[in-house]
């Protein structure tokens, strides 16, 4: 009786083993084939942006974005691109990445090291125009009040932050828990 129990369990084991297994290697296979897609899907980064037209010219009014949940981000070495929130600020665009005091916001969001170690090069695309952009960090200054009031705005649904709410967001970015890049030309 008790070789019986040992050999339903193990059989059981085994199938769970396998169920778990299918989704994994579903996934995986999915994020591998990804990696050379012109651009991110939702789930997954994608390789390089190439489609798509490339601004010239004068810098656009960044106050369409406003209407704008996600982009599509890509840094130039390792040449792969993503979806991030977006917000403008006195006429210039930001990306925010939060999460970054802990250890899996820095392995879930390794562009933001990558971008902050120095590969911060690479090209935004919105409405499908693509914008060659330089990602640079802003971890104090006068610009984080605006950014701090309209990332609530826009992300927690504050239309009118009060400045407690203003100072605590501005206090995670100074903090190091959110980082915020100024997307600026090249």
């Amino acid at each position: 009786m008790q070789e019986k129990h040992k050999k339903a369990m193990q059989i059981g084991l085994q199938v769970l083993g396998v169920l778990l297994l299918i989704p994994l290697v579903t996934l995986a296979t999915l994020r591998f084939e990804n990696r050379s897609a012109d651009g991110p899907s939702i789930l997954f980064p994608g390789g390089e942006m190439t489609s798509g037209t490339l601004h010239s010219g004068p810098e656009p009014d960044w106050g369409f974005t406003q209407d704008i949940q996600t982009v599509e981000l890509q840094l130039n070495d390792p040449m792969a691109s993503r979806l991030i929130y977006i917000l403008e600020s006195e006429g210039r665009p930001y990306v925010i990445s939060g999460y970054m005091s802990t250890w899996l916001g820095r392995i879930w969001k390794e562009w933001a090291v990558e971008a902050d170690q120095g590969n911060n090069e690479g090209v935004l695309r919105v409405n499908g125009v693509r914008y060659p952009r330089k990602l640079v960090r802003v971890e104090q200054g006068d610009a984080l009040d605006g950014v701090a009031r309209n990332l609530l705005q826009k992300y927690s649904g504050m239309p009118n932050p009060p400045p407690e709410a203003i100072a605590a967001a501005r206090g995670s970015i100074e903090s190091g828990n959110s980082w915020v890049f100024e997307l600026q030309p090249l």
